[in-house]
């Protein structure tokens, strides 16, 4: 049977935001012969197509979208052993939390940290999601895609994912791919990952923290920041992290934080947050800047502002508009780049707009 399609479904409900307009098309798709329906109704039509997982990391503009919308409600999970690993299949619409905890449950170690990441699994590749010192294209065995070229399902195995920080192929060339699913390959009982120091100080009154262990301490640091979309939490309209940790070269952070210690943002130049990478670049702590760029925690533009919790999340409190938030956004771009020189660049997918050059 093939897909319901229907008009001028409101967008806004399905995502972590809450705001934005309606897609002028819209359907659920369950499978991939569901899918092949509406690729080519949309093509036929010379419609364009978005695929939406977990709304978690959209911002879709007020206009909403022209073209036809696609939701990936596939769900399922199959696991496996094989070795010393673990193995699990997953449908792109599974949500990524429940793979999380079924890693727990399997007693596999490798995701363990990406507890409490809202979406969808379809969309965790897109993004090539990651936390406290994970990322989820390490554990990534192959994607099953639809191609939109050819209406056909194809495997891509890690490698010609291309995964880079926040980044991956389906990222770049959003309009080839379709995911269809995603297979995980983990470490059976394998250790937790205890790399972040912030995790690793968290948990340091256990000699041996379990998996368990370490997920609910980083579900509780998440909470901590306004990081889990939870009912009553004031911050909860948020896409989490807004932008991107900058990556810069090791002498531009050393001179970053010279500079920083010269005009008393630090008590001395080793104190500045920064994340040394094997290329010898390092990664700088975005909310940081944020924050000593002035911009405090907490601050309003109208019903839109900076979580109280976490100064890289920006919130919609209700009643907003899309507008107000890329203001909000360009502002606080605006500040860091006046005071340090940096240009942060936003995580988020934009929707029916551009984020502003």
């Amino acid at each position: 049977m093939a897909p319901v399609i229907t008009e001028e479904i409101p967008l806004a409900p399905l995502t972590a935001l809450g705001l934005g307009g309606p897609a002028r098309f819209y359907a659920d798709i369950g499978n991939a012969a569901d899918l092949r329906f509406a690729l080519r109704w949309a093509d036929e039509r010379a419609l364009p197509i978005f695929i939406l997982g977990g709304g978690s990391n959209l911002v879709v503009a007020d206009e909403g979208f022209p073209g036809l919308v696609l939701r990936m409600r596939s769900r399922g999970m199959v696991w496996s052993e094989s070795g010393d690993e673990t193995l699990v299949d997953v449908q792109a619409g599974q949500p990524w939390d429940e793979v999380v905890g079924g890693a727990i449950r399997h007693k596999a170690a490798g995701i363990e940290c990406l507890s409490g990441i809202p979406g969808s699994a379809g969309a965790a590749p897109v993004q090539n999601i990651g936390a406290y010192g994970q990322e989820v294209g390490d554990v990534i065995r192959r994607v099953r895609v639809l191609d939109r070229r050819t209406y056909e399902e194809d495997d891509l195995d890690r490698d010609a994912c291309a995964f880079a920080y926040r980044d991956s192929l389906f990222r770049r060339d959003p309009g080839r791919y379709v995911i269809l699913s995603v297979s995980l390959r983990l470490v059976s009982g394998g250790p937790p990952c205890l790399a972040y120091e912030e995790l690793a100080t968290a948990l340091r009154r256990y000699v041996d923290p379990s998996l368990p262990q370490v997920r609910d301490m980083v579900l509780l640091l998440r909470r901590r920041k306004s990081m889990l979309l939870e009912e009553k939490d004031e911050n909860r309209r948020s896409v989490g992290s807004f932008f991107k940790n900058p990556i810069v070269a090791g002498q531009a952070a050393d001179a970053l934080a010279g500079r920083a210690a010269a005009e008393g943002l630090l008590a001395a130049p080793q104190d500045m947050p920064r994340f040394p990478l094997a290329d010898g670049r390092v990664k700088l702590a975005a909310g940081w800047l944020i924050e000593r760029a002035g911009l405090a925690k907490g601050l309003r533009m109208g019903a839109v502002g900076i979580s109280s919790k976490h100064a890289l999340a920006l919130v919609h409190h209700g009643g907003g508009t899309t507008a107000e938030l890329v203001r909000l956004a360009v502002h606080v771009r605006t500040a860091v780049r006046d005071r340090f020189g940096i240009t942060l660049v936003p995580e988020p997918v934009f929707v029916g707009l551009d984020w502003p050059a």
